[in-house]
């Protein structure tokens, strides 16, 4: 079997609601693309990345067209889809750390192989662990602390007991939206909160402080990804654990993190950290060095939440109750596959189908496609 072509499906999807973090503006719509492999036998792989501009990324969905069609395309056409760590080898050796370009075309070739041989992506990669991914909710910026909570409430009732909480733009808001989720669902719940880098290490330093007496579980990115020295600090200086995300991309990076013990837990993305493949190695990095595994995603259609449910499929190892399906549990208002991922009772089934195991939605694809 030979790849014979890369397709790429640049789309717009929009929000259920406006959706909003601590830098900039409300986001209305979604940038997703979705790259489909083709080969000589017929087998098409799928993968979804983002264009997801926010500290750390930078891609426009054009970009990511062009990166994939003009750049890889050329080097992997004719080589077998098997191929994956040699194929991305390749690909990052001819455009450096193009990791939201590099992990749609990773992820569909798991796909291909998956279908080739009649397996979900899982068996593939060490076999089946679990067959269910409890996940957590993912509480944007509300204007309000009562629209806040019906958010919450509104997850608590899905069956959701982990909440990932939005800050970094109003230390005083922060402190009373942590208070009121407290008061209301006491110790039924685990609250994390996540300030996607954009406070200063004072300022991080002054929340997290305030926020101890209210049994936070971790802190994501509190300063800027460039500031190691400064969330090590901040994990010898409060009792609330460290995340780090954006400040980790590659293997590399993680590195980093580890020797400056800049965090305990790291949270990953599919589009992030290049697909598949190479989440798969900064687990393994992670666990080695103890720290704990949050799996995550930017908002993404079902096709980018199938491939980390099919590596939390495959770990064996513990796996913190991650935002990796905050898409497809109700962040966005429409999706693009036949049969949909939605999670039930605060959980999601593993897709048990041939690769990823979800189908695109021709319909759909034609309905937010925008490159025609």
């Amino acid at each position: 079997m030979k790849i014979t072509e890369i397709e790429t499906i640049p789309l717009r999807l929009p929000f259920a609601q406006p959706f909003r973090i601590s830098q900039g503006a409300d986001r209305e719509s979604l940038e997703t693309l979705i790259v489909r492999v083709h080969t000589d036998e017929g087998i098409v792989g799928i993968g979804e990345t983002q264009a997801w501009r926010r500290q750390g990324s930078a891609e426009l969905l054009w970009s990511l067209v062009r990166i994939i069609k003009d750049h890889f395309e050329p080097l992997i056409a004719g080589r077998s889809p098997f191929d994956i760590g040699g194929i991305l080898h390749t690909l990052n050796e001819a455009l450096y750390n193009t990791l939201y370009a590099q992990a749609a075309v990773a992820d569909a070739l798991y796909d291909i192989a998956g279908k080739a041989v009649g397996l979900p992506v899982h068996k593939l990669l060490a076999g089946e662990c679990r067959d269910r991914v409890r996940v957590g909710g993912l509480l944007a910026m509300k204007p309000t602390i009562g629209e806040l909570m019906e958010s919450a409430h509104a997850f608590y009732e899905r069956g959701f007991r982990h909440f990932g909480l939005k800050i970094g733009v109003d230390p005083a808001q922060d402190l009373a939206n942590v208070v009121a989720l407290r008061d209301c669902f006491g110790h039924r719940v685990v609250l994390r909160v996540d300030a996607n880098g954009a406070l200063t290490y004072d300022a991080a330093l002054a929340l997290l402080k305030k926020l101890e007496p209210y049994d936070i579980d971790v802190a994501e990115q509190p300063i800027a990804i460039w500031d190691l020295d400064g969330l090590a600090a901040l994990c010898r200086a409060t009792s609330i654990p460290i995340m780090a995300d954006e400040s980790v991309s590659t293997d590399h990076s993680l590195l980093e993190v580890i020797r400056r013990r800049a965090a305990t837990v790291v949270q990953t993305k599919i589009a992030k950290n290049g697909g598949m493949y190479r989440v798969w190695r900064l687990w393994a990095l992670a666990s080695a060095a103890g720290m704990r595994i949050y799996p995550g995603n930017h908002p993404s259609t079902s096709v980018a939440t199938a491939a980390v449910a099919q590596l939390c499929a495959a770990w064996p190892g513990p796996l913190m109750e991650g935002v990796f399906a905050v898409g497809v549990s109700g962040a966005l208002a429409a999706d693009i596959v036949t049969e949909p991922i939605v999670p039930v009772n605060g959980e999601i089934r593993v897709p048990s189908g041939p690769g990823l195991g979800v189908e695109l939605d021709p319909d759909a694809l034609a309905r937010y496609r925008i490159d025609r």
